[in-house]
């Protein structure tokens, strides 16, 4: 009997969780998405779902077709490519490919019927406004943090004419070249009206921050931001480390910004596959302590790529409140994954963390991304509030309503407002 009564009481505290994980509007603080003033850059549709990345690198396993061949194809038939060898010839189990299959589902489409051209023409049917706003909404998304670059030469040009903001679109300023390709970088810069020169000497260093500001301002960024290789050292003897010592994060510090570090890719892996050939390594995160322990006053966001990082990140951030976790990356975003990291961080650090992010190229990827995360946050808290429960602590509902919302930007806005 008691085991009964204990299983009815888990199931009302399921069905509690769920409704409020579900009902609970997130602020994605990561993607790769645009404000829809900016065009063509936004992607949507079928085409772009199933010519992502992830699933152009997993094609390749399947298929002997040489990969200049597949790039010199049209997007419709790369698509078309993928569709055949990973949903008709093979079942589509892979998160990549099931996450097209939840947002097609989730939009009101029959993926039952394998049919692809009619998938395409219901997408040709939607106005871009309207199915912005019903995938933000089937998504329950209120809000996105963009990936803004002064680098990208077709974005800027958007920034440069000027343009009626969307409110859920945020800016965030990305700083890739700046850390990573000087002294190469510094023509760009003098090009954008910079006075800086090769030599990051004083006049560099305050053409950077000029740079900084002028971008971040622009840009309204909540963070800066910039993917790290499993190589990146600090401090060291390099332009890397001076620039993050003389400018980016007094910039951070002054502004009151975050730095968003992500750790743990390796470039062009296999550039034959393009923007699907990047890889991982393992990082030595030696240098986010150092970074953390010499600037108290600056804030740092982090997320990293291995498996094998993620227990350390944790207990860095327990030692340095300065340090704020977010999101399950790139190939961390899988649900055996996701599970074990959002356990992990919980368990360490309570719910001081953002557990997800969606990091979506695809405005539709929003649907998969959070619905499939959205299911595993639940069971994890479900879990932990049972766990509080046989210690005779019981949450109610107006406290799960709370930690969801912490959960789901609440508690990055509060660590960025700090």
């Amino acid at each position: 009997m008691q085991t009964d009564n204990f299983e009815t009481s888990r199931a009302q505290l399921a069905a509690r969780v769920n409704t409020t994980v579900n009902q609970t509007p997130v602020f994605d603080i990561h993607t790769h998405l645009y404000d829809p003033a900016f065009g063509s850059l936004l992607l949507y549709g079928i085409d772009d779902l199933l010519t992502y990345h992830y699933l152009v690198a997993e094609v390749f396993r399947y298929t002997e077709v040489p990969y200049q061949t597949f790039w010199k194809l049209k997007k419709t038939e790369q698509a078309e490519l993928i569709w055949k060898h990973l949903f008709l010839e093979h079942s589509p189990i892979s998160e990549a490919c099931r996450g097209v299959l939840t947002t097609l589902n989730k939009l009101g489409l029959d993926v039952r019927e394998r049919d692809l051209p009619k998938i395409r023409k219901w997408y040709a049917e939607q106005a871009p406004d309207t199915f912005v706003t019903q995938c933000l909404n089937t998504a329950n998304v209120r809000k996105i943090c963009m990936t803004n670059s002064p680098f990208d030469q077709i974005e800027r040009k958007v920034w440069e004419k000027g343009f009626t903001r969307d409110e859920r679109f945020v800016g965030g300023l990305r700083i890739d070249p700046l850390l990573l390709d000087w002294p190469a970088v510094a023509t760009e810069l003098q090009a954008d009206g910079h006075h800086v020169e090769t030599e990051l000497n004083q006049k560099t260093i305050s053409g950077i921050r000029h740079f900084l500001t002028k971008w971040g301002e622009k840009f309204a960024s909540n963070y800066l931001m910039v993917s790290l290789p499993p190589s990146f050292s600090y401090p060291a003897n390099d332009a890397t480390s001076n620039i993050l010592d003389e400018a980016v994060i007094p910039h951070c510090i002054e502004t009151n910004q975050p730095l968003a570090l992500m750790i743990g890719v390796k470039r062009a892996v296999n550039p034959q596959l393009e923007l699907a050939g990047d890889g991982m390594g393992r990082a030595e995160l030696q240098s986010l302590e150092n970074l953390c322990q010499r600037y108290p006053k600056a804030k740092f966001l982090c997320t990293v790529l291995a498996k094998e990082n993620q227990h350390e990140l944790c207990v860095l951030a327990r030692k340095f409140p300065n340090l704020h976790i977010f999101g399950c990356w790139w190939f961390t975003n899988i649900p055996h994954v996701i599970d074990e990291m959002t356990r992990l961080r919980f368990e360490l650090l309570g719910l001081s963390v953002t557990p997800q992010h969606s990091d979506a190229r695809v405005l539709d990827q929003l649907i998969y991304k959070w619905s499939h995360s959205r299911a595993i946050i639940a069971n994890i808290l479900t879990e932990k509030y049972s766990d509080l429960s046989q210690a005779g602590w019981q949450v109610t509902d107006t406290e799960i309503e709370r930690d969801v919302q912490s959960l789901f930007g609440g508690a990055f806005e509060q660590f960025c407002q700090r």
